[in-house]
């Protein structure tokens, strides 16, 4: 049975942040959604908050802090390095892909240009980590 995900969106575009949200909100079950600019703001936000979020959606090319350098602060944290990252970027640097896995994330999918291939896409990883055990912090 799936669960309702408190999902971060770690997204410096305002046009990708709305295509995520109504992309979100077709789905059966109504997911929360954190909202950081780039890593410095998701940092601020993963102090603030009492209740971690499920699952991170990470772009890479962001303003002020990047994605690489937020995965590599997250994951030396010993109480958000369990949070499963799913990076989420235009990217096509082999290299990101590698230290992206390196640094410890649970998936890397490069943006499709056609809405309804981002829609699948989104759909499938939204639904594996609504079934999937994860761990609680």
């Amino acid at each position: 049975m799936e669960q309702t995900l408190s999902i971060m969106l770690i997204e410096d575009d305002k046009l990708e942040k709305l295509r995520f949200r109504k992309t979100i909100s077709t789905f059966n079950l109504k997911h929360t959604i954190i909202d950081a600019d780039n890593g410095e703001d998701a940092l601020k936000i993963l102090k603030e908050i009492t209740h971690l979020p499920e699952l991170i959606i990470l772009d890479l090319s962001m303003p002020e802090m990047n994605g690489l350098e937020f995965l590599k602060t997250l994951k030396g944290n010993m109480f958000w390095k369990y949070i499963p990252i799913v990076v989420l970027t235009t990217s096509v640097n082999h290299r990101d892909l590698l230290y992206s896995y390196e640094i410890g994330i649970a998936g890397f999918i490069k943006k499709p240009l056609k809405h309804v291939d981002y829609v699948e896409k989104i759909k499938r990883v939204i639904s594996y980590w609504s079934i999937n055990e994860v761990i609680e912090n």
